[in-house]
């Protein structure tokens, strides 16, 4: 395979550098080991952040939020959830944090407009009575999966590649520069060439090992986040903790859920990371000190994904003190002048990342063509709507097709969703469940795949796609990855729910056995 540029990282940071390059006319691939999103991108709130929650201890990070931000609620709004946001602080909280919090964010730039505390429980009321303080800042939400969708379908488009289930192993250098990347399938384990100018590592909290196989260091953090998604929306708006950044300080509405979090607890390996009780459990106690409710809130899963912070060598401090900033490293200094490596940063801000990567890969290949994701709205592909929670409108439920049927009842996926997806994957030999469950919310409501597993499946038999015991390697697997996320919840009705699901699939379809 040759490409002009070939990118490693199937995240908002590199799908958002596949869409910048591709609009620049540059010939570029995208390969990811796993699928869209399976690392931090999403593993996250889903928050765009207004910069606020900065502007105390990172005020270049809380600038870059504000401006990006905005943008971003321009060119994709069909992604976006302008809720507004509140800061607010309870009874014990540090005053004096209180009192610097306005200046802070005048020096930032970042706009915030003190309110009563009455009034910020007017707006919503499951805000403690114990609030003494209340900021409305401009928070909103963003759907990470559909953005990395949008950003690849886009892509496409204008020309560009993406190859999923496909993970470098190894590079050849020759006299200062990459070569040739060797990718493997991580299916059939075949293995093949991929010649490119520039290669660029947009892995995240993998970057250092993507690096390491081509003989360089980058220095990177591991910081784990936990967070907690709720059954039902407990808010209108993103309700942050009026405090320094901290543990368990955000909550954030996303279609008709609430997502609790988040955590900061260090790591030695970006792999295999789990959401544990005492997590969920601390999470839940500190949040309820801010909104009462969430005591009494029923949860349907909990997820954990990690940050990769780069910290300037020579220091060492708390995860919460390393700038969210991102860095852009060319490996020129390292002896390669063809690689270079992208992380760090946020969410909120990906759309900046790529476009600083984009233009010194530009420079290197001596390409004068602007950026065009400043100007260049979204056009947003009708396939991923289904990823939006409760994306599926009335009248579409009442007028659907007699022939159509509703796979995933919790969050009411038609037949017809799982087929434009299989449709648009038509290349993929293999698309299974959890491809489906990337690009949708199947399987992501109250029941977490008791019922849909077993119907998409059907489905996919009748469609062709899988074949023979795939169906049921398809469930296990799937079933397997909800179970990571509601083991730590097992109390009250998730419990039921999960012992409901066994009896389906263990005692009932015998699913827990080998053969």
């Amino acid at each position: 395979m040759q490409t002009r540029v070939l990118i490693f990282g199937g995240g908002a940071t590199g799908t958002g550098l596949l869409r910048d390059l591709a609009l620049r006319g540059v010939d570029c691939c995208l390969v990811e080991s796993r699928d869209l999103n399976a690392g931090t991108s999403g593993a996250n709130h889903g928050l765009l952040h207004s910069g606020a929650r900065y502007v105390s201890n990172d005020p270049e990070s809380a600038r870059e939020c504000r401006q990006e931000a905005a943008l971003l609620k321009q060119l994709a709004p069909d992604i976006i959830e302008d809720t507004g946001g509140l800061f607010v602080a309870v009874k014990g909280d540090d005053e004096s944090y209180i009192a610097d919090f306005p200046g802070h964010c005048e020096a930032s730039g970042v706009p915030c407009r003190e309110i009563s505390p009455d009034e910020a429980r007017e707006r919503e009321p499951h805000l403690s009575t114990e609030t003494i303080a209340a900021y409305e800042v401009e928070d909103a939400s963003i759907d990470p999966f559909r953005l990395a969708l949008e950003n690849v379908s886009h892509a496409r488009e204008h020309g560009a590649k993406f190859l999923r289930r496909t993970k470098v192993v190894a590079f050849t250098r020759d006299s200062g520069r990459i070569r040739s990347a060797t990718l493997e399938d991580t299916r059939t384990g075949k293995r093949f060439e991929a010649e490119a100018e520039i290669f660029v590592n947009a892995t995240g909290a993998w970057a250092g090992q993507v690096a390491g196989l081509a003989g360089l260091d980058v220095p990177l953090l591991y910081s784990k986040g936990t967070l907690v998604v709720s059954h039902n929306r407990v808010s209108h708006r993103v309700i942050n903790r009026l405090r320094p950044p901290s543990d368990s300080d955000i909550l954030v509405p996303g279609g008709t859920v609430s997502i609790l979090g988040t955590t900061s607890i260090r790591l030695d390996s970006p792999d295999n990371i789990l959401p544990t009780v005492r997590e969920v459990d601390d999470i839940i106690e500190q949040e309820s000190r801010m909104v009462p409710k969430l005591e009494r809130t029923r949860y349907i899963r909990a997820y954990a994904g990690v940050r990769p912070l780069v910290q300037p060598r020579g220091k060492d401090g708390g995860d919460r003190e390393v700038s969210r900033g991102f860095s852009l490293m060319d490996h020129a200094e390292d002896g390669l002048d063809n690689f270079l490596t992208i992380t760090g940063g946020k969410l909120t801000t990906f759309r900046l990342m790529a476009e600083k990567t984009a233009d010194s890969v530009c420079a290197k290949l001596g390409v004068n063509a602007p950026c065009r994701t400043r100007e260049e709205p979204y056009p947003c592909c009708e396939t991923w709507r289904w990823t939006e929670p409760g994306g599926l409108a009335l009248e579409e439920i009442t007028s659907v097709d007699p022939k159509d049927v509703v796979l995933c009842e919790c969050e009411m996926i038609p037949k017809k969703a799982v087929d434009a997806i299989l449709d648009d994957m038509a290349e993929d030999p293999r698309v299974g469940l959890k491809a489906i469950s990337r690009r949708s919310r199947l399987g992501k409501g109250s029941c977490q795949g008791s019922f849909c597993a077993l119907r998409t499946t059907a489905h996919l038999y009748d469609r062709g796609v899988l074949r023979e015991r795939q169906g049921v390697e398809n469930i296990r697997d799937f079933l397997a990855e909800r179970w990571r996320g509601q083991r730590p919840i097992l109390w009250d009705m998730p419990l039921v729910q999960n012992e409901l699901q066994e009896a389906l699939y263990c005692g009932l379809l015998n699913l827990d056995l080998e053969d």
